[in-house]
């Protein structure tokens, strides 16, 4: 790692409950009877795929743009984002009344692109992948001067995304294992931020799909890498690293697995049946993660973080229809 960021500690993410709570509800805890009977173990599911946009990330979002100058406001903020990310800026820009761009690659889930659209952002469509509409955002935001919202680097996004964990472990102190979806990290660095300060022997565990391995590789080889990005979970679909997560997850994160997109659509369709809601393949990512490392998780109280309900339809019937076959 080069340059040290700031990183959010338990007060910033306690500070950021009490500024979301006007905007976001909180999202339920359950334990899982079919998922518990699966894993032999007790299972929690943290519904954040209940929250507005149907991920966590809107929690980072409205405790970013909720601190944004009056100058920064008028300006209005520009953001990349495969969907989650985006729509977490532009539900948090309505909220605040601030102009929001949102630069998203070719092929992005459409349901996705047509919520952030819906709450108001507008739409730039913009390269092959995640990172190319990234680095045409960056460019934009440096020649017109609007506040460019990076996806992970950010530490006010990370304190908020944190709150899930807070709330996770407010509802349940004694979980002992907590597993995270990792796109960019900025969800693993929250819990592990939170779940460290609280019980340091709580382990965290980040899952990320084989198909797109860089911030798994980062984090092994500390220094930020480039990798692939073929799998079908967008919401993990991340070419590069991120400094600010996992700078944190590097001190962090207890262990980091990587799973393959067959796990991915078997898990999520697991998680539909067992939850009795929408889920989309990044937030089946937890479940395929446990179920890789079973045996290690007997005896103890496993937290599943599900992050995304933004299935599309034809997605679905791909699933459903691949299940059949």
């Amino acid at each position: 790692m080069d340059a040290v960021l700031r990183e959010p500690d338990l007060k910033d993410v306690v500070r950021a409950q009490r500024r979301i709570a006007a905007h976001l509800p909180r999202t339920p805890l359950y334990r899982n009877d079919q998922l518990s009977a699966l894993l032999e173990t007790d299972v929690f599911v943290k519904h954040e795929n209940h929250l507005p946009t149907g991920a966590f990330k809107v929690r980072g979002g409205v405790n970013l743009v909720g601190q944004l100058s009056d100058a920064e406001r008028r300006s209005g903020v520009v953001t990349a984002s495969t969907g989650n990310h985006g729509q977490s800026i532009a539900f948090a820009a309505r909220e605040f009344g601030v102009p929001a761009t949102v630069y998203v690659p070719e092929g992005a889930n459409p349901v996705k692109v047509t919520a952030i659209r819906t709450l108001g952002a507008e739409i730039v469509v913009f390269g092959h992948d995640f990172d190319d509409a990234r680095i045409e955002c960056e460019r934009v935001g440096r020649e017109t001067g609007r506040r460019y919202i990076h996806s992970g680097n950010e530490p006010l996004l990370i304190a908020g995304v944190g709150t899930a964990a807070l709330e996770m472990l407010e509802a349940q102190p004694d979980i002992d294992v907590i597993l995270v979806p990792i796109g960019g990290g900025s969800g693993a660095a929250g819990a592990c931020i939170v779940a460290k300060a609280m019980r340091p022997a709580i382990r965290v565990i980040g899952v990320q799909s084989e198909a797109a391995p860089a911030a798994y590789r980062s984090w092994k080889a500390h220094e930020l890498l480039e990798d692939q990005m073929r799998t079908a979970a967008e919401g993990l679909a991340t070419r590069t690293a991120f400094a600010l997560p996992q700078q944190i997850m590097q001190r962090l994160l207890d262990d980091f697995i990587l799973v393959n997109d067959d796990e991915l659509r078997s898990a999520t369709l697991t998680m539909i049946e067992a939850t009795r809601s929408l889920v989309e393949l990044a937030a089946a990512a937890p479940l395929a993660g446990a179920l890789r490392m079973r045996h290690q998780l007997q005896g103890a109280r496993v937290a599943l973080i599900c992050s995304g309900a933004n299935i599309s339809r034809e997605q679905l019937a791909a699933l459903l229809q691949n299940a059949d076959n």
